[in-house]
């Protein structure tokens, strides 16, 4: 069963796509595409950067999980959208890409979904005003709830994501706190959760909780996320690979 991987604009999921194919890994790997295939599909040759997505790209990642059992593979169908895209009047607008898309996610088991962090959260590596006000996030995150209700009802594992968590906390120490190893749990799947959802998300945890109820069977697990960090970066492939590899 494939994982459908979404995220907010500018919430830098293109760049952990990236940083997840580097050959120099922990538990997981990416099979295809390759990393510099990916890189020539993501990024301006010419900057390096990532180019902005203009219309809907739908791509595929084969990744392997090493866990205490053996290697485990998940397919993710990644649907990379441009910003108006969630926008009312682009709906209306495009009501044949916009029915694609909802057709696609209504089947799906499995979400990951990847959001920045608010400028009330950034700390001094980064600048706040960059990011959206906690207001905007917080509006922003009940649409998100509202979308998974309103078109999610086969959904059992909801993987939300707060990335660049370098810029809001010790990576560091939470890396430590927070790593997997398929030697030995240092924290099970529920206490990650618990932690990252009293720590990052508890402005937010009446909608999760609401969510949680709304959709039979729904599993929802917070993490955070950075690409500066490999731990962490791996942490939620990792509860997939556990949960649903083949």
């Amino acid at each position: 069963m494939g994982v459908i991987y979404i995220g907010d604009r500018y919430a830098g999921k293109t760049h952990l796509a990236l940083e997840l194919a580097n050959p120099v890994h922990e538990c997981v790997k990416v099979l295809s595409p390759g990393y510099n295939d990916l890189k020539s599909i993501l990024c301006d040759p010419a900057t390096g950067s990532t180019n902005p997505t203009s219309v809907m790209q739908p791509r595929q990642i084969d990744i392997q999980v090493r866990l205490p059992a053996g290697a485990g593979k998940v397919l993710v169908d990644w649907i990379d959208t441009p910003g108006e895209m969630w926008r009312l009047k682009w709906q209306q607008d495009n009501p044949l890409l916009w029915q694609q898309f909802l057709d696609v996610i209504k089947q799906s088991e499995g979400i990951m979904l990847v959001l920045s962090p608010y400028g009330e959260m950034i700390g001094a590596n980064g600048n706040p005003d960059d990011f959206p006000t906690f207001q905007q996030w917080y509006k922003r995150f009940e649409r998100w709830v509202e979308f998974f209700r309103a078109y999610c009802p086969n959904l059992r594992h909801l993987l939300i994501c707060l990335n660049k968590a370098d810029l809001f906390c010790d990576v560091k120490q939470e890396s430590a706190r927070l790593a997997y190893n398929t030697d030995s749990y240092m924290m099970n799947w529920h206490q990650r959760h618990n932690y990252i959802l009293d720590h990052y998300f508890r402005p937010v945890k009446p909608q999760l909780e609401q969510l949680n109820r709304s959709i039979n069977g729904l599993s929802v697990r917070c993490f955070i996320t950075t690409i500066y960090d490999r731990s962490l970066l791996e942490i939620p492939w990792i509860y997939l690979g556990s949960f649903l590899s083949n």
